[in-house]
């Protein structure tokens, strides 16, 4: 889904798009369908195609969702009266979200692999590569790119590690008000209504869960984590910004961006991006905690409304991010030896602590603490995290 208000939409491809929600409704109406009746040989996946968005789309103000013409329409064309029956539109639109967000935390993961192989080999490999640290944009003491990179590894281990603790996405099913009363009376009975919503989020791959129409948690839990991510994305881009200035130039991107009017000019264009799903991240994760706070009632006026587009928003925004994030670590040019000179010229400021405490202060390199077990503990937390890195 191209995008001219978000450069690099296209690396999220199909997730999270019109159609793939689209495709997703279907395949939870499927499911409950299958779960309802487990020897009907009908298939709705191939009755809706992505022709028919634009009517969908212009029929949903009429219920406020999009639910009820995709239903219209499945029972049309396959002639099935019982498509969607013991569901509510809560059901489907949550359901498929969810499926939609798994596709996108997918691609994430693999993508956050990239930067952790990427990060272990930049933090290994500067070791002892002796550059000023800069504390409130001024020279401080003497650190190494490899803690630089150390502690970005530090943010995406704790970033992955906060995804991994989030609960396993769930189906969401529960009928007009969460207590599967019509699935109950279709059924036979509250367990065999248990059963079917059961059948039909393992159809899904989903986790089976009570009813979440209005406690929002699994959303919100989910959206922290891609922010934790945004975050430390935001840092990495500000980082590489900063320091390929060319009155720096102690690093650059492996491949920057152009300017329209100056031919000259490498911009760092990933990591300017970086910074901007940085920036406007936190603000859809926002929107899922402020709808989450107005779920009244059992279906909320306006706050489950809310949810749809900043869910998406953030989902798709995050896995471009995080294929810039990996493109960016693994072709990042590191000019040591403009470190050293920068170490040399700064030498006096960067060992000043040093001598204040009664050391020679003659060599900056003679100053790093324990820089090296720090970058150590950073690879070993890594290496618990991302057990098959090499």
């Amino acid at each position: 889904m191209a995008d001219l208000f978000w450069p690099g939409s296209e690396r999220a491809h199909d997730i999270f798009t019109n159609e793939a929600f689209l495709a997703a409704m279907v395949n939870v109406e499927q499911a409950w369908l299958e779960a309802s009746d487990p020897g009907t040989e009908v298939c709705l996946v191939d009755l809706v195609t992505g022709d028919d968005l634009a009517s969908l789309a212009a029929d949903a103000e009429a219920d406020g969702n999009p639910v009820s013409g995709l239903v219209a329409l499945l029972r049309r064309r396959s002639g099935v009266k019982g498509v969607h029956r013991g569901l509510t539109s809560q059901d489907v639109v949550d359901t498929a979200l969810v499926l939609c967000l798994r596709r996108a935390l997918d691609r994430i993961t693999f993508d956050v692999e990239r930067q952790a192989r990427a990060l272990v080999r930049l933090a290994a490999h500067h070791r002892t590569s002796v550059m000023p640290a800069r504390t409130l944009t001024q020279w401080a003491v003497p650190t190494t790119f490899g803690l630089k990179a150390a502690t970005w590894l530090q943010g995406l281990s704790a970033a992955t590690g906060r995804l991994n603790q989030c609960r396993p996405l769930p189906a969401q099913i529960g009928g007009a008000a969460g207590t599967l009363a019509a699935p109950a009376e279709l059924a036979g009975g509250t367990e065999a209504a248990l059963s079917r919503a059961t059948d039909a989020a393992q159809r899904l791959g989903l986790a089976v869960a009570p009813p979440w129409h209005t406690e929002r948690s699994i959303l919100t839990e989910h959206a922290d984590a891609l922010v934790a991510f945004a975050d430390l994305w935001g840092r990495i881009g500000g980082d590489v910004a900063l320091l390929s200035r060319p009155e720096i130039g102690e690093l650059r991107e492996g491949a920057g961006g152009s300017s329209s009017t100056m031919p000259g000019k490498a911009n760092p264009v990933l990591s300017v991006l970086l910074r901007r799903h940085g920036l406007t991240a936190p603000g859809h994760a926002a929107t899922l905690h402020v709808a989450a706070a107005a779920s009244v009632d059992e279906r909320p006026d306006g706050a489950w409304h809310t949810e749809w587009d900043a869910l998406r928003s953030l989902a798709r925004h995050s896995v471009v991010a995080a294929s810039q994030a990996a493109d960016l670590l693994e072709g990042l040019v590191v000019n040591t030896d403009r470190m050293a000179e920068r170490v040399v010229v700064a030498a006096s400021t960067l060992t000043a602590e040093q001598r204040s405490m009664g050391g020679a202060g003659d060599d900056a390199s003679n100053y790093l603490g324990a820089a090296d077990q720090l970058i150590t503990a950073a690879l070993e937390r890594a290496a618990l995290v991302w057990r098959d890195l090499a």
